[in-house]
């Protein structure tokens, strides 16, 4: 039965009324109310089965390095560390021996990588023992082998990057609007089904999902104000990957800024820094019997012997190289001086912001800023270490959707040629618009149409034409045999012109926080 409302028609008759019908709500103004309606967790689980079956169906494809002896790709890096650490000792794994050739992958991540891979070789030791047993399983990829390494991604998938989502977007949201479930719903979507992140771990084949994840739980810690335990994760994150280290110089300036304010600055300090060395001497405990123990690993996570760069990784060395010969005109030690100086430099800026005005939307930024420096300009960048920089813009998705959409288009493209050589272009092509669909669904921001720019509009058409067009280029055209890489350099100057100008916006954006901070009637924002 309709509901009706009464009004008075005269003074005479001030009893009389008419009939009005209250208006019907706008069809399809909210797309996701029909998950959004339930509680958080009925919604999140609907998007983590999703999200689980765009994993497996990109799990199908083709991997890094299948059957492609000697050394095969990536796949075999992350079984022969299985096949290693489940048959010699921990202290071992980091040293050359008959039994571990370092020349043929050797475990080159920290500690914390070798327990993960024991515990998945152990797994699939008891299913498979020929897939992880000594010498003889070196390019082993027999179905069931190939179909447990995929298994133990997706598992460290939903343990603990789906969890630290949850964790984050929950803590994000925390004593908001129950109307904001909509836009927390996009925002998780945004996260969960990240193209590039899907691309390199279900298809490339990695784990990077467990530093990543440990490094949003972190962030949702810090930002929920237990303070400790996000040091505890973050360093975590690091015995995991030494290049979560993108993230170090903003979780301590945070985290230092956040003390320096408080009560009693020096006790504060001194908890983390108790935790953090705590966590270190955990994690390190078997190589810590000796000094020789501790450089044997030391030396395998700094692979300085690489030199500066490797392939056409979008960043400023690989890119100046065209016309600056580095690795020619410098010796590695003078390179090491100059890329630390560098990133130190470009780091600085965003360092001292959230030092000076502690803001947990400046933290966001900081992670953003200080990881965008290290890819820029640290020494020996991947093309896959782009993956860094955009975590923590998509934690930042729903206030900066215009920097997110901008970024994981050029990730996306400075990564094409790399996952072309492993045959994932369906995968990317069907991620991409994927992205593209999810991306432009509403959101539940009734002002987004006041707040979108024409400039933004234009400058977003402008960047996806671009990209589009580069990526027809490269599948239907063979470069000039003078220049067979001619169509990677030009992604590659192309993707790190985007790189820098989205560093110079970002860096502006968290510095305008100061300013803001300093009037006494600014309004308080979101994170």
């Amino acid at each position: 039965m309709e509901n009706w409302k009464k009004k008075k028609i005269g003074p005479n008759n001030p009893t009389k009324t008419v009939s009005k019908p209250e208006p019907e709500p706008e069809p399809n103004a909210d797309i996701w109310s029909f998950i959004t309606e339930r509680s958080t967790k009925s919604w999140f689980l609907c998007i983590s089965l999703f999200a689980v079956l765009i994993r497996l169906a990109v799990s199908l494809h083709p991997y890094s390095g299948a059957q492609t002896p000697p050394k095969f790709g990536d796949y075999e890096a992350q079984r022969h560390w299985m096949e290693i650490t489940v048959n010699l000792p921990v202290k071992e794994w980091y040293r050359n021996s008959s039994s571990n050739d370092l020349g043929y992958w050797g475990l080159d991540y920290p500690p914390l990588t070798g327990y993960q891979s024991y515990l998945h070789g152990t797994l699939l030791k008891f299913f498979d023992p020929a897939s992880v047993a000594l010498f003889t399983s070196r390019g082993y990829e027999s179905y069931l082998g190939k179909l447990l390494m995929r298994w133990t991604v997706l598992m460290s998938d939903l343990m603990i990057f789906f969890p630290a989502v949850l964790y984050f977007v929950t803590v994000y949201y925390s004593g908001k609007p129950t109307g904001d479930r909509s836009s927390m719903a996009w925002h998780t979507i945004m996260i969960l089904l990240n193209p590039c992140l899907i691309l390199i771990d279900h298809g490339h084949f990695q784990y990077n999902c467990i530093s990543l994840g440990l490094t949003v739980a972190a962030v949702a810690a810090i930002l929920s104000d237990r303070d400790l335990v996000g040091s505890l994760l973050f360093c975590l994150a690091l015995n995991h990957k030494q290049m979560s280290a993108y993230y170090a110089p903003a979780f301590f300036a945070y985290l230092f800024g956040k003390c320096l304010k408080r009560q009693n600055p020096i006790l504060e300090i001194s908890k983390l820094g108790l935790v953090v060395l705590g966590t270190f001497a955990l994690v390190w405990w078997p190589y810590l019997h000796s000094v020789d123990g501790v450089l044997e690993v030391l030396s395998r996570l700094a692979p300085f012997e690489r030199g500066i760069y490797e392939d056409y990784v979008a960043n400023f060395w690989c890119t100046t190289s065209i016309a600056v010969k580095w690795k020619r005109l410098f010796t590695t030690q003078s390179m090491k001086l100059l890329s630390l100086t560098a990133t130190v430099s470009t780091c600085l800026p965003s360092m001292i912001q959230l030092i000076r005005s502690p803001t947990r939307r400046g933290f966001l930024l900081g992670l953003i800023n200080c990881s965008l420096s290290f890819y820029l300009f640290s020494f020996q960048v991947h093309e896959k270490s782009i993956l860094l920089p955009i975590l923590p813009a998509s934690l930042l998705a729903f206030e900066e959707p215009f920097v997110f959409q901008w970024l994981i288009y050029y990730a996306l493209l400075s990564m094409f040629p790399l996952l072309r050589r492993d045959d994932l272009v369906l995968p990317y092509a069907a991620l991409y618009a994927l992205f593209v669909l999810l991306y432009y669904a509403p959101r539940g921001r009734k002002d987004d149409a006041k707040k979108t720019l024409s400039f933004y509009s234009i400058l977003q058409v402008v960047a996806f034409a671009c990209s589009l067009f580069l990526h027809i280029i490269y599948l239907n055209i063979t470069p000039p045999d003078k220049y067979p890489f001619l169509f990677e350099a030009v992604i590659m100057i192309f993707c790190f012109s985007q790189f820098v100008l989205i560093s110079i916006y970002l860096n502006t954006r968290q510095w305008a926080l100061t300013k803001n901070s300093s009037r006494p009637d600014t309004k308080k924002k979101r994170l």
